[in-house]
């Protein structure tokens, strides 16, 4: 039977928990959507520019009205402008994460960063290697600053390119010295396109784009690349793990604790607090069975990967989570975490706290978390939420949690087949594995949540292509019930076939956000195996639900990696034909790969389809029915 909000989630969890939240007068994004529309059609296209105060401006699609800003700029250059800066935001706040994680390994390095520690030595020393460091005979922590000191200068560097573009296939390198977009400087690729785009500086839509593929693989190659490889360095590498999915892992009988954001520096201290035995008894003296911490979002991710912490839910689930009444304390950093969440955890019992220097949120407690305190305060917030248990009002957990697997890095992926990607190539050479996508991005209350990463997820392995997904969609597919062992017998023969005999889910959950450059590091591992470029692969990237600009500048960087990328919502370019042009169809020529957009996740399927059997007929490889 459909219920009431079926048009906003096809999740159950999430229909009840609308009708709670309902019920209880919380007004959510969705009601925040309605009220918003019509929205602006000149800023969905692109067309409208506020970059100075000679304007705001914006120019008529119709041509009945201005077809010029005051400037001078018609419709190319505003919307170029425009995407550019899109772009430029979302590099920075992924390399912004990467750099706050540098900082806290180079405490470590200088004895400082109590608390925290080297998890991967290993990880450690095979990193500073590519970064020409002598680590024989060195502490590890020696080696930690130096790599610190290292990675801090590909920030604002003087080089001609950053030190990780060497993991990329030697013929992708060439495409971008020829094109001028081999990234330098990770803040002065972003820097620069802010530059290029105050008026009067470059007015070319063309040039405008380019640099911003420059800017964008100065994230997905230098930023995320840096904090992932961090993050698995201080916190540990992944490997798989069981797991649990949706607003059921909440427990109405423990003290639960939710981490929301992106940055696993404050999580995994507030992870360690939790397993403390002495603030363990405290809870139960406090009439708690325990302490339940659980994520949503990609902090969620985080811990998920390294540590099989469960995910109550993605992006649109976060105000629904505080509606159960269960939720005792939220821990936010920065990243997605909506400005409503604390006035609507006032309205239960949830104690809110932000934790950022550089994120502060209303109705929200601040506590800063830095290397030097965050052990201590990890214990205390932990405390504080458990002397908040007994103020508790009516819980409502109306669903059971939904088993999954996580923690799929590049390594223990290589490690499943056995140390090398011999046998992934021999599978996809024989048709076993027609190809791999990888399905990445938000939710958006524009389109039903969960919809298209679902859909398009489930199309794909029923036609033999593997998925690898992360963030908000790698959640959406977990709560589907598409990552467990015997999820195969959603794929199609050959795929199945390869999942049952390595005991692994058709979709593999690769971490947050930030990680989808282990995808892009699977992908040069394939080509360099081949002897070939990304572009030539069987691999597709999809965003089906993507809202933000983090995303605009993942599937740059994807695109300018050579990796064809579908996208769902129409990103703010229609207001230029020669922008949706050059993004749609000549940037094959340029970088090998294209844009595409596709709202519906069906036809979106097919699309990826034809690419692949595209790819397989270029390699050789036998072809496959689309």
């Amino acid at each position: 039977m459909l219920m009431k909000h079926d048009k906003q989630t096809i999740t159950e969890d999430g229909r009840l928990m609308l009708d709670k939240a309902q019920t209880d007068q919380i007004e959510t994004v969705w009601e925040r959507y309605q009220s918003q529309l019509p929205q602006c059609g000149y800023c969905d296209m692109g067309l409208s520019c506020r970059n100075c105060v000679m304007g705001p401006c914006r120019v008529d699609p119709f041509g009945e009205g201005p077809q010029k800003g005051v400037c001078g700029a018609d419709g190319d250059i505003i919307v170029a402008r425009n995407l550019g800066r899109m772009i430029a935001a979302g590099a920075a706040s992924h390399s912004d994460h990467g750099r706050d994680l540098v900082e806290v390994l180079a405490e470590v390095g200088a004895g400082k960063g109590s608390g925290y520690q080297i998890r991967d030595e290993a990880k450690l020393r095979a990193v500073a290697a590519e970064y020409g460091i002598e680590t024989e005979g060195k502490e590890a922590a020696a080696v930690a600053g130096e790599l610190a000191d290292a990675m801090q200068e590909d920030y604002g560097t003087r080089k001609k390119s950053l030190a990780l573009v060497q993991r990329a296939p030697e013929k992708r390198r060439e495409i971008w010295k020829k094109l001028g977009i081999m990234p330098r400087g990770i803040d002065r690729e972003t820097s620069e396109m802010m530059h290029r785009t105050h008026m009067g500086v470059d007015n070319d839509w063309k040039s405008l784009l380019l640099h911003g593929l420059r800017n964008a693989l100065s994230d997905g190659w230098g930023g995320s690349m840096i904090a992932t490889d961090v993050s698995d360095i201080l916190f540990g590498t992944p490997t798989p793990r069981p797991t649990g999915f949706n607003v059921g892992v909440l427990k109405k009988d423990r003290v639960n604790i939710v981490v929301h954001g992106h940055n696993p520096v404050v999580s995994e201290m507030v992870l360690h607090a939790c397993e403390d035995p002495e603030v363990i008894k405290l809870a139960e003296a406090r009439g708690a069975a325990g302490i339940n911490l659980v994520g949503v979002c990609c902090t969620g991710n985080e811990l998920l990967m390294r540590h099989g912490i469960k995910m109550a839910g993605n992006h649109l689930t976060t105000e629904l989570v505080l509606s159960t009444g269960a939720v005792d304390m939220m821990l936010v950093d920065y990243q997605c975490i909506m400005p409503s969440l604390g006035n609507i955890g006032a309205c239960y019992h949830t104690k809110m706290i932000s934790t950022s220097d550089k994120a502060r949120f209303p109705g929200m407690q601040h506590r800063e978390f830095h290397p030097d305190n965050a052990a201590r305060l990890a214990e205390e917030l932990v405390k504080e939420a458990i002397e908040n248990f007994p103020h508790r009002g009516n819980v409502f957990i109306p669903v059971e949690s939904v088993d999954g697997m996580g923690g799929f890095s590049v390594e223990s992926i290589v490690g499943a087949l056995g140390g090398s990607l011999d046998p992934l190539i021999d599978a996809i050479k024989a048709g076993k594995i027609r190809g791999a996508v990888g399905i990445v991005g938000c939710n958006n209350p524009k389109i039903k949540q969960d919809y298209g990463h679902v859909t398009l997820a489930r199309r794909l392995i029923e036609n033999d292509i593997l998925v690898v997904d992360t963030g908000c969609a790698a959640v959406a597919t977990a709560k589907a019930g598409l990552k467990t062992a015997e999820a195969a017998q959603y794929a199609g023969p050959g795929l199945r076939e390869v999942c049952t005999a390595l005991g692994v889910p058709p979709v593999l959950h690769m971490g947050s956000c930030v990680d989808n450059v282990r995808i892009l590091l699977v992908a040069a591992a394939l080509a360099n195996a081949l002897n070939t470029d990304i572009s030539d692969l069987p691999l597709a990237g999809a965003a089906p639900e993507w809202y933000s600009e983090k995303a605009v500048s993942i599937g740059a960087y994807f695109v300018a990696s050579g990796v064809y990328t579908v996208l769902g919502p129409m990103p703010p370019i229609t207001g230029s034909m020669n922008v949706v042009k050059l993004l749609t169809e000549g940037l094959e020529e340029a970088v090998g790969a294209t844009f595409a957009v596709e709202p519906d996740p069906e036809k979106a399927a097919v699309l990826i389809r034809r690419r692949i059997e595209n790819r397989r007929k270029k390699l050789g490889l036998p072809a496959l029915a689309v």
